[in-house]
């Protein structure tokens, strides 16, 4: 085995990789949870009330050294 066959053996793991990686990421099974994932950006950790009013005012200032 020299390098050249080294190398086309490399070549064709990762593209058999590749296309393993997308058959995966395309499956049906994948879906609901690609879609959770999707919507994750829009999702508030706490609602906007309790962040307004939730902080104290001093707490927001600098405090000066």
């Amino acid at each position: 085995m020299d390098l050249n066959d080294l190398r086309s053996f490399v070549t064709v793991l990762t593209f058999a990789t590749f296309v393993s990686i997308v058959w995966w990421a395309y499956s049906g099974k994948r879906k609901q949870a690609f879609d959770a994932a999707a919507l994750l950006p829009f999702t508030d950790d706490e609602p906007a009330d309790a962040a307004c009013h939730g902080a104290s005012p001093a707490s927001n200032e600098r405090k000066a050294s």
